[in-house]
């Protein structure tokens, strides 16, 4: 009664009000919309339950449309038998397809057991700290200026935020990205943690180490992929460690246990880097969990989402939970189709700079299929 009987995916397009692109990144746009997209899945098994999961990217439907048919007629619980299964059969790609399939088996987990996910985990925080993580600097009057990242953090602050992380602006400017990092730590800097991740903007070695030697200045809690060998490059960041005293994370853009564990053991991050929608879903990032704290190292969970929630909440060595991405002016970047109170906006978060971690049963949310089904672009069914 537990085999997988259909695997329903659909692909829908979601609005964001005063949101735009420079190149291939969110920034403030007054008076536009932006169309973003994402998944969500419905995994129904035999005895008509169904684990749900709205998460990733359109991208990744050439790797689901490859792993999901061989899913059909397997027990929803055989999670590690398709995490192997499925990562050896994607291992000359990126296996990010796995992610959301995953969640939903986690969420149908909880659903057939009556629990909640953080629970089946583990857990037992029901609140996690979050910090606030900023769209890019732009030049349209949101996020334009040094002065701008200060007052909206004071902003953050007020609203009960203890960590603020300043994504820069995408032309690699390095000094405005000083001035930024400095006028941060002194107004804000003594208050709240504070990081910056530039996304890969910045476009030399030496631009890093200039602007990492501000955060050293200002206090900064960790530098996140700095430059444009687009955060992989354990070579350059072992010497970046070596010369400035902020703690360094990157491995957003390194995939899997295997890989991460050699980037975690070659000493060229402080921190460990997971995200449950791209590391092979929550049993992957579970394992690379497992791993930093093996290592006695921290693991930050990367992005939001009720996934993110349920495993910052099960992992002992994680400190934060990232609200991203926001801004002064316009709306957060998650859709808005949860019919259970959940929220991704700025304001959703207590005096205390908590978020509640979801308690329902499985992921602990439910979904508005209604209006899911009304935004699809796309609707690919496996049966």
């Amino acid at each position: 009664m537990n085999e997988i009987k259909k695997i329903d995916v659909f692909e829908f397009n979601f609005p964001v009000e005063n949101l735009g692109e420079d190149g291939f990144d969110s920034v403030y746009c007054p008076g536009k919309t932006k169309l973003s997209s994402t998944l969500a899945i419905r995994i129904e098994t035999q005895n008509g339950l169904a684990g749900e999961y709205v998460g990733g990217t359109p991208m990744m439907m050439s790797q689901i449309n490859a792993i999901a048919p061989k899913m059909i007629g397997e027990s929803a619980f055989n999670r590690l038998n398709f995490y192997e299964e499925f990562k050896r059969a994607l291992r000359k790609f990126d296996k990010v397809g796995v992610g959301p399939l995953d969640n939903a088996l986690w969420d149908w987990a909880g659903r057939r057991l009556e629990v909640s996910v953080a629970e089946l985990l583990g857990a037992s925080r029901k609140k996690i700290p979050v910090y606030a993580s900023t769209y890019h600097g732009d030049e349209n009057g949101g996020l334009e200026t040094p002065e701008d990242y200060a007052k909206f953090a004071e902003h953050c602050h007020s609203l009960g935020y203890t960590g603020f992380k300043i994504h820069g602006w995408t032309n690699g400017n390095v000094a405005r990205e000083v001035e930024a990092v400095l006028l941060l730590g002194e107004r804000v800097g003594k208050k709240m943690k504070l990081m910056l991740d530039p996304a890969c903007h910045l476009v030399t070695f030496a631009d890093a180490l200039e602007v990492g030697r501000a955060c050293d200045a200002a206090g900064f809690y960790w530098y996140e992929d700095p430059f444009r060998d687009t955060g992989v490059a354990q070579t350059a960041h072992l010497r970046l460690r070596e010369l400035i005293k902020t703690p360094i994370l990157i491995g957003e853009h390194v995939r899997g246990l295997e890989a991460k564990t050699n980037l975690a053991l070659s000493g060229a991050s402080d921190f460990v880097r997971v995200n449950p929608d791209l590391d092979m879903g929550i049993t992957g990032a579970l394992k690379v969990a497992h791993m930093a704290e093996g290592l006695g190292l921290d693991v930050e969970v990367h992005a939001a989402g009720p996934a993110h929630r349920q495993c910052v909440a099960a992992f002992r060595n994680a400190n934060f939970y990232e609200r991203a991405l926001v801004g002064p002016k316009c709306g957060g970047s998650k859709p808005k189709v949860y019919t259970c109170g959940y929220s991704e906006e700025l304001e959703a978060i207590d005096s205390d700079g908590m978020v509640d971690v979801p308690d329902g049963i499985g992921l602990g949310v439910e979904y508005d299929w209604v209006d899911i089904k009304s935004k699809a672009t796309k609707h690919h069914v496996f049966s």
